[in-house]
């Protein structure tokens, strides 16, 4: 299962320069729900990872099954997650549960400007066990347990709230630098009538 795309906070004008029209969100959803609480999370700049874990072994995937990891990037996510022995620890946590751990490989020749994060890591940002997405301590208590790390949350508040922090180009948590932008997320899972994850990201080259 790839992980979903996530959409924007506001649409693209359709002509022109693809400029965000601010006030008008990329879904009726959002816009319901945009005075609700969301929870914010760093944007990591970075290419998706899925660690996948079957029920009997791991394997790593891109965001496609036809993305090529990089190869400096790949013997890190073999140092993590790799061999018999974090076999053991995934059948340890998950038994036979077919899992995937969604996260993002980020840092040095990583996208451009990848190493003002450092040396290539990988970081967690979500996890699915069977149909199910975990609770965000779930998905804390999983990083713990395999010794990485989970994208930090840095603020909560509306939608509306959301787009002024990032308006003021907040400085990443993770890097020397302005931070990409934020992922948002309803307090509690919610999905739309087509059956979709609820969840949206607001990108500071943006504003």
């Amino acid at each position: 299962m790839e992980y979903v795309k996530i959409p924007n906070v506001f649409r693209r004008e359709e002509f022109g320069n693809n400029k965000l029209i601010e006030g008008e969100y990329s879904t009726d959803e959002l816009k319901f729900l945009s005075d609700t609480h969301w929870v914010w999370s760093e944007k990591v700049d970075g290419t998706n990872i899925r660690v996948v874990w079957d029920g009997y072994r791991v394997s790593f995937a891109g965001r496609t099954d036809k993305a090529q990891i990089p190869s400096h990037l790949l013997k890190r996510l073999e140092e993590l997650f790799g061999g018999p022995d974090k076999e053991e620890l995934f059948e340890m946590k998950f038994g036979d549960t077919p899992c995937i751990l969604f996260g993002e490989g980020f840092g040095e020749k990583i996208q451009k400007g990848g190493g003002l994060y450092g040396p290539v890591d990988f970081i967690l940002f979500d996890v699915m066990c069977g149909n199910l997405y975990l609770r965000r301590e779930d998905v804390e208590d999983i990083a713990a347990f395999f010794g990485v790390a989970s994208v930090p949350i840095v603020g909560n508040g509306t939608l509306t709230q959301a787009v002024e922090y990032i308006r003021s180009h907040p400085k990443s948590w993770l890097r020397e630098s302005e931070m990409e932008g934020i992922v948002c997320r309803p307090m509690v899972e919610l999905r739309d009538r087509r059956g979709n994850r609820i969840i949206v990201k607001i990108k500071c080259r943006d504003f």
